[in-house]
């Protein structure tokens, strides 16, 4: 079959003043961004790569939304995957796939792109052109970082519709909010965020293209709206498709901003950090993690919300070594919870921290700091301590705790609390974190097999079973 020279990408690259190597050389350094430090990932590319591409090959899977990003960065304007000449083939109607990373837009039309794409018939395809990326992890002073979908510098112009809305339609976003947050803490992030994400898509998106009554009653929408978007990236990241939570992530955090919501621009940094600490990037989860404790983002808070932040950034400092900054958040965080009245309601419906949660963000941070032992207590008080409605988290804490019991040499305690963690999958959990609880107990159960101990065997092949349902 004879290919047609795709003279689009050759006149971007002549425009960048790349040679071939060089823009392989640019490829692979954007490609890393979106792995964990200790996941070598696919083979790197090289100049033959690029003059195939150029020769008419189109490059298969992320490798679209990998280049756009190099030369967006290169170029510093927005390269999109169709100006590269690579567009992705859809229906009639359909979209071509999300844009890459790059400068600002309107956060509407992100919310419109995203919903597209995300409720595609092909998303597993479309899905593959984004790509996690830590250029837009940098945090400015303000709540709107620099990001594919940051807002411009005046709220956008609105459509008008002849919807009118007020107070209670906000009423309404919060109080579904509250009900799609409740089924994922109990079953995981693979439980209703379709669902989630097709009313944030058609109803809010029309709230807000909407009439207001009083400009309070815009920021309200904007801020339910916000919450709405975080909890889609939440469930996203705990379902493993961490490129499109980060999008979700960060379309929450500009309207969270553009509603002058600093508590929750700084629970939605918190995510951002939690989410960049589980895939090894810890310079940049520090600095997340910094941004969501300062100015009104941490004062303007409820004591629970700010123990939840400060937890978070002390497993952060860890991370980056700084282990008396560590403890000493640590012991902030336990302040801020104690100092938190179980009568006063908190103003965010996706938020629950209690003693479990800060007993189980402590034990991570134990880990990090080397203290095997403090960390076991901690995950166990934390599976003593949660509550039947949070079933999902329960699951992740148990698979925490039997890894930290089998690196202490105590593998029966850790093969019983493995089989707690295989029960709580078996009643329905759909989570992305909680099915890597159960590859990792498998993982480190593997070079004791041949040992047949009864109780090794047992949970090594009741997660194989399980395992195996899934593929």
């Amino acid at each position: 079959m004879t290919r047609t020279r795709n003279e689009q990408l050759a006149r971007l690259l002549g425009e960048a003043g790349w040679s071939r190597a060089q823009a392989a050389s640019a490829f692979n350094r954007a490609a890393a961004e979106g792995r964990r430090p200790d996941d070598p990932g696919g083979p790197l590319i090289g100049r033959s790569h690029v003059s195939m591409w150029v020769g008419g090959t189109r490059p298969s899977g992320s490798a679209p939304a990998v280049l756009a990003l190099a030369l967006s960065r290169r170029l510093k304007r927005v390269v999109t995957v169709a100006e590269m000449g690579f567009a992705t083939p859809a229906g009639p109607g359909g979209p071509a796939g999300p844009a890459p990373l790059g400068p600002p837009a309107d956060a509407l039309a992100v919310l419109a792109d995203l919903g597209r794409v995300d409720l595609h018939p092909d998303r597993r395809n479309l899905l593959a052109g984004i790509v996690y990326s830590t250029a837009v992890l940098a945090t400015p002073s303000g709540d709107r970082p620099p990001s594919p979908v940051a807002l411009p510098p005046h709220p956008p112009e609105r459509i008008s519709n002849h919807l009118r809305v007020a107070q209670g339609d906000v009423a309404i976003v919060r109080e579904l909010t509250l009900a799609f947050s409740a089924v994922d803490q109990r079953r995981g992030g693979g439980h209703g965020r379709t669902a989630l994400v097709q009313y944030l898509h058609t109803d809010v998106r029309d709230l807000m293209h909407g009439r207001y009554a009083h400009e309070r009653v815009r920021r309200e929408m904007e801020s339910a709206a916000a919450e709405l978007a975080y909890l889609s990236g939440w469930m996203a990241f705990d379902s493993g498709e961490n490129p499109l939570a980060q999008r979700y992530f960060t379309l929450g955090l500009q309207l969270a901003g553009q509603a002058e919501d600093h508590p929750l621009s700084g629970h939605i940094l918190r995510a951002m950090a939690h989410q960049a600490l589980d895939l090894g990037h810890y310079d940049n989860a520090l600095a997340l993690a910094e941004a969501s404790v300062q100015d009104r983002r941490y004062t303007g808070a409820t004591p629970r919300e700010r123990a939840l932040l400060g937890v978070v950034h002390a497993r952060a400092l860890a991370a980056a070594g700084r282990t008396h900054g560590a403890v000493k958040a640590l012991l902030r965080a336990e302040n801020d919870l104690a100092a938190a009245d179980a009568g006063v309601p908190e103003p965010h419906r996706t938020f629950f921290f209690g003693e479990a949660s800060l007993a189980h963000e402590t034990a991570r941070t134990l880990e990090v700091l080397g203290d095997r032992k403090g960390a076991i207590r901690e995950f166990g008080r934390s599976v003593r301590t949660r509550g039947a409605a949070f079933r999902r988290t329960h699951a992740v804490t148990l698979g925490h705790l039997g890894a930290a019991q089998m690196a202490d040499g105590r593998v029966e305690e850790a093969c019983a609390t493995w089989g707690g963690l295989l029960d709580s999958m078996e009643e329905g959990i759909q989570s992305g974190r909680a099915e890597q609880a159960v590859v990792q107990a498998r993982r480190l159960l593997s070079p004791l097999r041949h040992r047949r101990i009864p109780w090794v065997t047992a949970v090594a092949e009741r997660a194989n079973r399980h395992l195996s349902k899934l593929h």
